[in-house]
C-alpha cells in the first residue's frame, strides 16, 4: 500500500540537538514526507501466519547523522495487538551496527513481517511506531499506519479433517419368504388328500395366517415349482414335472385357503439335480462323497443316473432314502417385510432397547439428532455387541468435537485396523497440530478421504498449489477455495456445485474479485437468508470491503 506519510522530521533534528526533546519533536512536525509501501496492499492470512513486506524510502536530509530509530510494527485488531519484531536504524555518525540511512542521499530500507492468526485480525490494520534517541533523549513518534485489514479467505477451507462414519446394514425393507410341499407317489402328478394334511402344508398355512395378521408383511409373489426325481430318464421325467406343476397349481386353492392365484407363478423344473446332491451332501449315506464325485464329473443325466445305479447298493439306499423327498412340489410365498421406522427406532431404543439387534441399534444412532445422543447409543452397541464399528464411530464423534486424545483411545481400544481406522488416526496428529506424522498416516492410509486430508495440511502450511493438485478431479468442498487463493477464479466457480450458504458466500467472494457489484449483492442476499451468522462474517470481510 502506497502511503505518503508525513513523519516526525529527523531532518529537523539537526537543527534542534541543543534544544529539550519536546522542542526536537514539535520541530519534526515540518519534516519532508516518506514514502511507505506494504506488500500485499492488505493483509493476508497464508498458512498459520500473516505475513507482509514493508518498504520505506527516506527521503534526502531526512535523517539526521546523530539519530537512532527504533521501528516496531505492531498488528492492531479488536481486543488486542500483537508486537512485532522491532528494527533499528541509525544516522551515519552513529558508531554501532545497525543498518545506516544516508542523510545525503535517497534510502530504501526492506524489512518482513510476520504475526499470528488470532480471531479478530479481520478488521485489524498494520502500523509502524518508532522511537528517535538522541544523546539521552528519547522522542516517540507519532504512529503510522501502513495497511488496514486482513483477508482471512483461507479459513473458508474445512481442515478438520475428512472422515466417514462406519454403516449400519440395517435394513428398511427385508426379503423373506414361506413355502411348504406336498410329495408325489413315484411316477404320479397326483396330490394326495394326505398331503394336504401333512405337517409342511400346516406350517405353511399357520405361517400365511400370521403374515396376514401382521401389517408390516405384504406378499410380493407366488409360485409353484414343480420337480422330478432325476430316475427314469430325462425326458420322461420333464413331463411329469410338467403334470406335477399342474396339479399343484390346482391345489393352491385349498393349500393357501383361498389366497389369489391371478399372479401364481407356475414353473417346471424337471430332474432335481440340484436337490439330490444338496440331499446326498446332508445324508449319512456311507458312499456320499462317491456319489458327488460322479456328480461333479459328470453333466449328462442320463450317464449320471447310470454311474449311480451301478453302485447297487449305494442306489437302493439312495432309492429308498433320497428319490423320495424329490418327488415334489413347492407352495412359496414371497413377502416384504416392512421394518421399524425411524421415529419406531428412537422410541424403542429409549423403551426398549434390550430387544433391538446390532444393526438396529446403530441406525438409531446414525438418525439421532444429537452428538449426545448418538454417543450414548453408540456406547450401547460397543458394550453389548463388542461393536467395533460402534467404537469407531465413537472415535470420529469425539472428531467432531476436537477431541482428538478421546479420539485416539477409541481407536486403540478396536480389534481390527483398516485404511479407514489409520486415516481417523492421522485427523488425530492433525487436530494436534502434528502436521508430518499426520501426513505420513494419510499417506500409509492411501484412501480419497486421505488425499484430501493431505490437502488440507498444504493448505494450512500455506501451499495453495500443492493443495489444487491433490484435490483435481475431486470434488472437495476446499477445491474452490484453493483457487480463489491461487487467483484463478473461473475453476473456482466451477468447483462451486451446490447452493448452501458457504458456496453462495464463495460465489460472492469470486464476484467482488471480479468487481461485479450486482452479483456480490446477489449472492449475499442468498447467504442472509440461509445463514444469518454467515452473513454477518461479509460485514468484516476485506473481500466486501468496497460493496458495503
Amino acid at each position: 500500500m502506497n502511503r505518503i506519510v508525513k513523519l516526525l522530521a529527523f531532518g529537523a533534528m539537526a537543527l534542534s540537538l541543543a534544544s529539550c526533546a519536546k522542542s526536537r519533536a514539535e520541530q519534526m512536525k515540518l519534516a519532508e514526507n516518506i514514502q511507505v509501501d506494504c506488500t500485499p496492499e492488505v493483509l493476508a492470512l497464508k498458512g498459520q501466519s500473516i505475513p507482509a513486506e514493508i518498504t520505506v524510502t527516506f527521503p534526502v536530509k531526512y535523517f539526521e547523522p546523530s539519530v537512532t530509530m527504533v521501528v516496531t510494527p505492531v498488528l492492531v485488531y479488536e481486543g488486542g495487538e500483537q508486537v512485532g519484531k522491532s528494527y533499528t536504524y541509525q544516522g551515519e555518525k552513529v558508531k554501532d551496527n545497525y543498518d545506516v540511512i544516508a542523510f545525503k542521499e535517497e534510502t530504501t530500507v526492506r524489512e518482513n513481517v510476520s504475526f499470528e492468526y488470532v480471531k479478530g485480525v479481520e478488521t485489524s490494520y498494520l502500523e509502524l511506531r518508532a522511537v528517535a534517541y538522541y544523546k539521552d533523549n528519547a522522542i516517540e513518534l507519532p504512529a503510522i499506519k501502513v495497511a488496514d485489514g486482513c483477508n482471512v479467505t483461507q479459513l473458508m477451507a474445512v481442515t478438520g479433517g475428512e472422515y466417514t462414519f462406519r454403516k449400519d446394514a440395517y435394513q428398511d425393507v427385508l426379503q423373506e419368504s414361506t413355502e411348504g410341499q406336498v410329495l408325489y407317489n413315484v411316477n404320479s402328478a397326483v396330490v394326495k388328500n394326505s398331503e394336504l394334511k401333512s405337517e409342511s402344508v400346516k406350517d405353511f398355512q399357520a405361517a400365511l395366517e400370521k403374515i396376514e395378521a401382521n401389517p408390516r408383511y405384504s406378499v410380493t409373489g407366488t409360485k409353484v415349482v414343480a420337480y422330478a426325481s432325476p430316475e427314469g430318464g430325462q425326458e420322461f421325467n420333464a413331463k411329469l414335472s410338467d403334470k406335477r406343476a399342474q396339479s399343484a397349481m390346482k391345489a393352491w386353492d385349498k393349500v393357501t385357503g383361498g389366497m389369489s392365484a391371478d399372479d401364481l407363478q407356475t414353473l417346471s423344473m424337471g430332474q432335481d439335480w440340484e436337490g439330490f446332491q444338496e440331499a446326498v451332501a446332508n445324508s449319512n449315506i456311507e458312499d456320499k462323497d462317491l456319489i458327488l464325485r460322479v456328480l461333479s464329473m459328470y453333466s449328462d443325466p442320463a450317464v449320471r443316473e447310470r454311474e449311480i445305479r451301478n453302485m447297487s447298493k449305494v442306489y437302493t439306499e439312495v432309492n429308498k432314502n433320497i428319490f423320495p423327498e424329490l418327488r415334489r412340489a413347492r407352495f412359496i410365498a414371497e413377502l416384504s417385510y416392512r421394518n421399524y421406522s425411524a421415529d419406531e427406532l428412537e422410541q424403542m431404543s429409549r423403551d426398549s432397547i434390550d430387544i433391538l439387534d446390532e444393526e438396529a441399534v446403530l441406525r438409531a444412532a446414525a438418525n439421532a439428532d444429537d452428538a449426545a445422543r448418538k454417543a450414548e447409543l453408540y456406547k450401547f452397541a460397543a458394550k453389548k455387541f463388542n461393536s467395533d464399528r460402534a467404537t469407531y464411530n465413537l472415535a470420529l464423534l469425539s472428531l467432531d468435537a476436537d477431541d482428538p486424545e478421546q479420539a485416539e483411545a477409541y481407536l486403540e481400544s478396536l480389534k481390527s485396523s483398516d485404511s479407514d481406522v489409520i486415516n481417523a488416526e492421522g485427523v488425530c496428529e492433525l487436530q494436534k497440530g502434528n502436521y508430518d506424522e499426520a501426513a505420513k498416516l494419510f499417506k500409509k492410509a492411501g484412501t480419497a478421504e486421505a488425499n484430501e486430508n493431505l490437502a488440507s495440511i498444504d493448505i494450512i502450511k500455506g501451499d495453495y498449489a500443492a493443495a489444487a493438485k491433490r484435490l483435481e478431479g475431486t470434488d472437495s468442498h476446499n477445491k474452490a477455495v484453493v483457487y480463489i487463493l491461487l487467483g484463478d477464479l473461473d475453476k473456482a466457480e466451477a468447483s462451486i456445485t451446490c447452493n448452501c450458504a458457504r458456496s453462495n458466500y464463495l460465489r460472492a467472494i469470486i464476484a467482488a474479485r471480479r468487481g461485479d457489484a450486482a452479483q456480490v449483492e446477489k449472492y449475499l442476499d442468498k447467504v442472509a437468508e440461509q445463514s444469518p451468522a454467515m452473513r454477518a462474517r461479509a460485514d468484516k470481510d476485506v473481500e466486501f470491503a468496497n460493496y458495503r
